[in-house]
């Protein structure tokens, strides 16, 4: 989700869901060392639960950053050693990370002893020429051993020679009894499925057989679905996108006090009325008119008239 899950989409997430866990784009370490912090780590306290999902290979940076990362205020770290991108490949983290299980639980380790909140480890079911039902089971064991108590799958194979990061989204195959089996023969862990889960229903069916489900494309283009999600896997209350809708445009507002630009964060709500009357005009205006210099608020409430029943309250 690297440039799709940042500060700006999480808020909007967090006010269509208060319970989902919600996790940061992938950082890396060296980034965290000698960049912009305020600017890579800062977030809203109403994001919470949120996880700060860091990159890298080198244990003593990988502790270093999480030790950063829990003073901003997240409330867990996570390893990022599934990203199939060809940035990540060259840099020697994310999925290539797969080939080398002691390395990654050395990460684990270091990362654990720094901080006082979970490590957890995001990962793919193998990468390349591996055997699945041995690499996933190698990694696992050995960040089990490190410590490492949460597992993130995304249950396909990474191919990472002459396959585009778009493509390894979708073309190798799924492995979800894999990723079941692991959960089964390791109970005291716990194991969160990803990839390929479009709807609610699906999660609640794959709930059956792991702890937990995390969506990611699904949840970005069709954000509406968040609303339903504390009613039906917490005991919460259904939101709207409605009044979702009206803390974010107070939110938009005072960020564009701050110089932030509108598009920076209408970008994350072009999917949110899929299937209502006005949807498409409403994501065309956006497209169209919030990269313009100077747009201002008064460009999202023009754009919400297309779809909203009612306009949103003066902020």
């Amino acid at each position: 989700m690297m440039e799709w899950s940042d500060r700006h989409c999480r808020l909007l997430h967090r006010f269509l869901t208060a319970q989902a866990r919600l996790y940061t784009e992938m950082v890396t370490s060296p980034a965290i060392l000698f960049g912009e912090r305020e600017r890579l780590l800062g977030f809203d306290v109403r994001e919470h639960p949120v996880a700060l999902q860091l990159g890298g290979f080198e244990p003593q940076p990988l502790a270093e950053s999480a030790r950063i990362g829990e003073g901003f205020g997240y409330d867990e770290i996570n390893l990022n050693v599934g990203c199939p991108s060809d940035r990540v490949k060259s840099g020697r983290f994310g999925a290539c990370l797969m080939q080398e299980p002691s390395l990654v639980a050395d990460c684990v380790a270091a990362m654990r002893a720094a901080v006082s909140i979970p490590v957890t480890v995001k990962c793919r079911i193998g990468v390349d020429g591996q055997d699945p039902e041995v690499a996933l089971r190698a990694l696992i064991a050995s960040c089990k051993a490190a410590g490492a108590e949460t597992f993130i799958v995304h249950a396909r194979k990474a191919l990472l020679d002459g396959m585009s990061p778009k493509e390894n989204r979708d073309v190798p195959p799924l492995n979800y009894e894999l990723v079941a089996a692991v959960k089964r023969e390791n109970p005291d862990l716990t194991v969160v499925l990803n990839g390929g889960i479009v709807t609610l229903d699906q999660a609640e069916a794959h709930l059956q057989n792991v702890d937990g489900v995390m969506l990611g494309r699904a949840a970005y283009q069709t954000p509406a679905m968040l609303t339903e999600v504390d009613a039906r896997f917490f005991g919460g209350e259904t939101h709207t996108v409605d009044s979702a809708v009206e803390a974010y445009v107070e939110y938009i507002a005072g960020k564009l006090k701050e110089g932030v630009p509108l598009n920076a964060m209408t970008r994350h709500m072009l999917g949110l009325f899929q299937g209502r009357p006005g949807a498409r005009q409403f994501r065309r205006y956006l497209s169209e008119t919030a990269t313009r210099p100077g747009a201002g608020i008064e460009v999202l409430r023009d754009a919400l008239a297309l779809v909203m029943r009612k306009q949103i309250c003066e902020v």
